[in-house]
């Protein structure tokens, strides 16, 4: 059997086996090269390596094919924020993968996967691996010259733009391949993860709260200065030039608040801070007054007292902002929204995380589901 059959024969059972991940192939361009080791998808097109494609069995093609197809869908590259873009793939690779591994496709030996990574969101992966290469744990390798510099070239921004109109069509076909899946009750296991799953699911707002944290979060390598860890044996690693991301979270610890609610504000608290790996979080806990005020830092443990139980006034956070902090630029306030608001809005950016929509004077409203 030529190898034009074997992926014929190979996108034919994946349709058949795993009808959403057969369809999003059905449309994925493959493109030879071989030129890599194995395969890459970036976002629009599946490069692969003949050698490597032909020694597959039928189901590790599968995979590939599902792999490619998900990168594409999930438009990467757009949600990719400045992020390095090597160690963004990465990311993605291992999260995409452990999803395709729960729902029981065969896995090649060299796709990217990891148990350490099991049910985490890419952005978290990110995060993870970056921690690694600043332990000297994980090899650097820029493959794009725009990983260890910033480039404002016309022409690099024009591709890269074009890159981000063509995953978001493709991710728009996705989505309503997804939502066609889910009425005939064959949603793939886990994908919550990556795509919003009816009205009331946990990944509308995270997805939501993620944007609006990227939107203030700068992280990337560059070569120039280089890190000092190795320099002494010849050895240049990049060295990260994140800055600080500086953000205020207030937790309502009132009495219309119950262990349940609050249970779920710490869960998605930790999530924040496991996301990102270079932070300071100024933790408000507040009912009418200000009952805790605790500063963490990058690798602190997330320990909370909430203590309260008295009526809500927001205003007693604001104040204390205006009174105590400098240079805020975000506020993520969980509560019910039962309370006193300000009357004026402030200057930074305020986003409410509530288990229902409410009128709100200011700010964005992001609904959980506790």
């Amino acid at each position: 059997m030529s190898l034009e059959q074997k992926i014929s024969q190979a996108k034919a059972k994946l349709l058949v086996d795993y009808p959403l991940f057969g369809t999003l192939a059905s449309k994925l361009e493959l493109s030879l090269n071989d030129d890599i080791e194995s395969f890459k998808s970036n976002g629009i097109k599946l490069e692969y390596n003949s050698d490597f494609l032909a020694e597959l069995t039928e189901g590790e093609m599968e995979f590939v094919f599902a792999n490619g197809a998900m990168h594409a869908s999930l438009a990467h590259e757009a949600r990719k924020n400045g992020r390095s873009g090597w160690l963004w793939q990465m990311a993605t690779d291992y999260a995409i993968n452990d999803m395709l591994v729960e729902n029981g496709l065969e896995r090649p030996d060299r796709a990217h996967y990891s148990k350490r990574f099991s049910g985490m969101y890419a952005e978290e992966i990110y995060a993870e691996l970056k921690e690694d290469i600043l332990r000297d744990e994980l090899e650097y390798e820029a493959d794009d010259i725009q990983d260890v510099q910033d480039n404002s070239d016309k022409q690099n921004n024009t591709q890269s733009s074009e890159l981000s109109q063509e995953e978001q069509l493709f991710e728009e076909f996705a989505k309503a391949k997804l939502d066609e899946a889910q009425r005939d009750g064959e949603t793939p296991a886990t994908m919550e993860r990556f795509f919003k799953i009816g009205r009331e699911s946990k990944i509308d707002w995270r997805d939501e709260l993620q944007v609006a944290l990227d939107k203030f979060y700068r992280d990337d390598y560059t070569l120039l200065p280089p890190s000092k860890k190795l320099l002494y044996s010849g050895i240049y690693l990049p060295s990260s030039k994140s800055q600080r991301f500086k953000f205020v979270v207030a937790i309502d610890s009132s009495g219309s608040i119950d262990e349940r609610l609050l249970a779920t504000f710490l869960s998605e608290l930790n999530f924040i801070i496991n996301t990102f790996s270079n932070f300071q979080l100024d933790l408000l806990v507040c009912d009418d007054k200000i009952q805790s005020h605790k500063t963490f830092y990058s690798g602190d443990i997330l320990d909370v007292e909430l203590s309260g139980g008295g009526s809500t006034d927001f205003r007693a956070v604001f104040q204390f902002i205006e009174n105590e902090l400098d240079d805020v630029k975000l506020l993520l306030y969980f509560s019910d929204l039962e309370g006193t608001f300000p009357k004026e809005s402030p200057m930074y950016e305020v986003k409410w995380i509530a288990p229902r929509e409410s009128e709100i004077p200011f700010g964005e409203v992001i609904v959980i589901e506790p």
